[in-house]
């Protein structure tokens, strides 16, 4: 059966005075601020994944001021996991050991609280529900919807029930549309939608290029006796050449539970790197592994993070719609932390539509006044001075520490698909890995850790706009990176009868977004699955 033009389908339709998109941190603290300043505007947050916290991946070590601003007796019914933090420690790694170093002042954890970010996200969204906030999960929102004037009016719903080839399965739904007077967008790092709306309105027009890290995380339960809850471990060094900005992160937690993942720069520069494989040597240094040895894992995963910081956050306000949270990129790298800064975004949205009457207008210039963005200007060259070396980073970021980030410059960020060298003129670094024995074996094996499912029969949601490129330049000038810098092994290189071609293995997508930043011919667009669709993470 042929697809019918879209136009023509009869589409139910929503009306509601504000659609949030995503219900993270942002988009939850949103709703929640909206509804207890006025409770009788009406409020929407959908959700792709299948349930509240399902795609959700975060370290997660949070500051709680503005979570106690939010809700100011959270404490008296915490988030599931809520480990105080206790100690934090700071290591420079070599391949056999480490040197402890002193903790980095944004690093101290004293006052902070280690949770699951998916499971707070789904503790949260039952109290906006009690305020009256309607919730909905496994609702992707497909595109946005524009009046004559190309002003965002609210945003449609994928479909439901289309097969690969684009005709209707019998179990068809048509997607509805959800009219509002002003759209929310909270989508986390990289949000395809956003991604159209900053190249519709030019909101990046007076910001540099957005940076995007990758982060892989684990879950893992080990014997009691090894886990001291609260203590706080970060690292940087091995496995991570002196060109590649890398780090890891591991969490103590309770009930013999550790949270630990490895962050790699997209800014890399070898067309070899493989942050997966990075993560995984990581695991298996003498100073991770026995903490690990005969434990199992619980749950795993990636997801890009937002790392541009003060010099690329794009205009926040459109006409009809504003951007929070990680979608605007309000993420602090050398804290490692936007939490905080996507619950504050979203209460400061939330008060600005109060008073201006759900009018975006306004609120750029009031998120820029904000403590957010001060928090941001003090660290803007941090992350930047990384891409000159590990060493100038250092010496750069103890510089911008000491003086308050009071540097009369503003380091320069670009794009980081344009940071691959071409093969031939990128110096081979020494690689210096070890011999792996914890699990998983390989990215197939650590794909069943996050759950994700995909109906096999459905259009593929990873758009390559043209496939020659892949099987002739991209071989030839960096032999196919997407093979490696994707966590999940969706992109493949096949030969068979009719030569080589690429092969994309939909169904492994963890909906991290690497492959739409990290392309160097920019010709991969990521885009929303049918609803409910992606991973099916337990407590990241």
């Amino acid at each position: 059966m042929s697809q019918p033009d879209n136009t023509a389908i009869e589409r139910d339709v929503m009306e509601y005075d504000v659609v949030t998109v995503g219900a993270g941190p942002a988009g939850l603290a949103f709703a929640i601020r909206l509804k207890q300043l006025d409770p009788a505007i009406s409020v929407c947050v959908i959700e792709k994944a299948s349930t509240i916290g399902a795609q959700i991946l975060s370290g997660a070590v949070i500051e709680t001021g503005p979570l106690d601003a939010l809700l100011p007796n959270w404490r008296d019914n915490p988030p599931p996991i809520c480990v105080p933090a206790t100690d934090d420690e700071f290591w420079l790694l070599s391949k056999t050991g480490g040197r402890k170093l002193p903790v980095p002042p944004g690093m101290h954890n004293r006052g902070n609280v280690i949770v699951s970010l998916g499971a707070m996200c789904a503790w949260l969204a039952p109290q906006a529900e009690a305020l009256g906030v309607e919730i909905y999960p496994g609702f992707a929102a497909a595109e946005t919807l524009h009046d004559t004037d190309g002003a965002v009016i609210g945003v449609r719903i994928g479909d439901m029930g289309v097969a690969k080839d684009g005709s209707h399965k019998p179990g068809y739904t048509a997607g509805i549309d959800i009219h509002a007077k002003v759209t929310v967008l909270a989508e986390g790092a990289r949000g395809h939608l956003t991604k159209r709306l900053i190249k519709q309105f030019q909101l990046d027009a007076d910001s540099d290029p957005q940076g995007y890290s990758i982060g892989i995380k684990e879950l893992w339960q080990v014997p009691e006796d090894r886990v001291s809850p609260g203590k706080i471990v970060h690292s940087f060094g091995w496995p991570a050449d002196s060109k590649t900005y890398g780090g890891s992160f591991l969490y103590h937690l309770d009930k013999g539970r550790i949270a630990l993942g490895y962050v790699s720069g997209l800014d890399y520069q070898d067309p070899e790197y493989k942050p997966w494989e990075a993560f995984q040597q990581w695991k298996n240094h003498p100073m991770i592994k026995p903490l690990l040895e005969g434990g199992s894992i619980v749950s795993g995963g990636a997801r890009a993070i937002v790392t541009g910081g003060w010099q690329s956050l794009p205009r926040v306000e459109m006409p009809g719609a504003l951007l929070i949270g990680d979608t605007a990129g309000l993420l602090n790298v050398p804290k490692v932390k936007g939490t905080h800064q996507a619950i504050r975004s979203g209460m400061l949205a939330a008060e600005h539509l109060v008073q201006s009457q759900l009018s975006p207008v306004g609120f750029d210039a009031k998120l820029r006044a904000s403590a957010a963005m001060a928090e941001l200007k003090k660290v803007r060259n941090i992350k930047p001075g990384f891409k000159r070396g590990l060493w100038f980073g250092m010496l750069n970021a103890a510089w911008e520490t000491i003086t308050g980030g009071r540097s009369p410059w503003t380091l320069k960020n670009k794009p980081d698909w344009s940071s691959l060298d071409k093969l031939g003129t990128h110096e081979q670094p020494k690689r210096d890995y070890v011999d792996r024995t914890l699990a998983p074996r390989d990215r197939l094996a650590s794909v069943y850790f996050a759950a994700t499912e995909h109906d096999e029969d459905q259009p593929v949601h990873l758009k390559v706009r043209d496939t020659s490129i892949c099987v002739t330049r991209c071989v030839e000038e960096y032999d196919n990176p997407c093979t490696r810098f994707c966590p999940a092994a969706v992109y493949e290189i096949v030969t068979d009868e009719a030569g080589k071609r690429l092969q994309i293995n939909a169904a492994n997508c963890v909906h991290c977004k690497t492959c739409d930043i990290k392309d160097p011919y920019e010709i991969i667009d990521w885009v929303t699955p049918e609803g409910g669709s992606g991973p099916n993470y337990q407590n990241l």
